[in-house]
């Protein structure tokens, strides 16, 4: 488990991999404003890509908005508001982005919450699941046409987490049993991910668009360190830093297409297994369609 933390793998990365310009990309990431998504913004904008933050919170968007200009340089850095906990708001954000007719080469839904308790969104959600789940498909099904346009070149990159390890797919998105439990309720989000980027790369695959999925490892995040105070703690300086937790992230998006697995889940620049040995999940990925189904029909209540 340790390479989860501070990884060995680096020994094989190839520096020439991170070389590359971008400039003429343009990139959306969402949950911009801290951690791994900060970390991967600002690593694309010194690459030269035109970079769009998409932020809940005005505030905090506006200072890595600016303090990312400063530090790379790089002036096409934007700043988009949107709470990816409403369906309602994805769909304005999602419209009035489209008005502006740009291809999008690179989406990365970054954008990701543990809430230990029960929280409803006003929308009739589990939070969790609003965002990590719901918002992650709401924002990435509006996104399709634009990331046609980029294409062959278009790729959706979504940041999972090695702890769906534990969890297999499950129809039961909202987590109905009576004692919720947030870390379990995240586990299974994340499964979700790892299953529909592998749907979306069958589904798309004559589009022109590529789908991946990654585990960042543990980074040190102020994510982390909010929901999981404990563990933030008894690691601490033991976990990766939001750089560290990026560097996947940016490698999927600079590496030519012809290198990368559409479908696959990714762990330090390398394909990883997407179910470990004797933990009963690799057969549940057979409900995926009747989840997409739900997650089709929950994004369309509103509007």
């Amino acid at each position: 488990m340790n390479q989860m933390f501070r990884s060995d793998h680096s020994k094989n990365f190839k520096p020439e991999d991170m070389e590359v310009q971008i400039p003429g990309k343009n990139c959306i990431v969402t949950g911009a404003n801290s951690g791994i998504g900060y970390a991967t913004a600002e690593g694309l904008a010194k690459r030269g890509a035109t970079v769009y933050l998409v932020c809940r919170n005005k505030e905090k968007g506006e200072a890595a908005l600016s303090e990312i200009q400063t530090r790379t340089g790089n002036q096409n850095v934007h700043l988009e508001i949107c709470d990816l906990s409403s369906v309602n708001e994805i769909k304005s954000f999602t419209s009035r982005f489209s008005k502006r007719n740009v291809p999008v080469h690179v989406l990365i839904n970054n954008a990701g919450i543990l809430e230990q308790n029960r929280v409803t969104t006003p929308e009739g959600f589990e939070l969790n699941f609003a965002v990590n789940v719901l918002g992650t498909y709401t924002m990435t099904e509006l996104m399709v046409p634009l990331l046609e346009k980029a294409s062959p070149d278009a790729r959706v990159i979504t940041v999972s987490s090695g702890g769906m390890y534990t969890s297999p797919l499950t129809k039961d998105l909202q987590y109905s049993e009576s004692n919720f439990n947030g870390v379990v309720q995240y586990a299974r989000n994340k499964r979700v991910q790892i299953a529909l980027t592998e749907k979306w790369a069958k589904i798309y695959e004559n589009k022109g668009i590529g789908f991946y999925s990654m585990h960042p490892g543990w980074a040190e995040t102020p994510g982390v360190a909010k929901s999981l105070p404990s563990f933030s703690e008894r690691f601490s300086g033991k976990l990766r830093t939001s750089e560290e937790g990026a560097d996947t992230v940016i490698w999927l998006t600079l590496q030519p297409k012809e290198k990368l697995v559409s479908g696959a889940f990714y762990f330090d620049r390398a394909e990883a297994p997407k179910h470990l040995t004797f933990s009963g999940t690799s057969d549940s990925h057979a409900i995926i369609d009747s989840v997409v189904e739900s997650l089709h029909s929950m994004a369309s209540l509103f509007g």
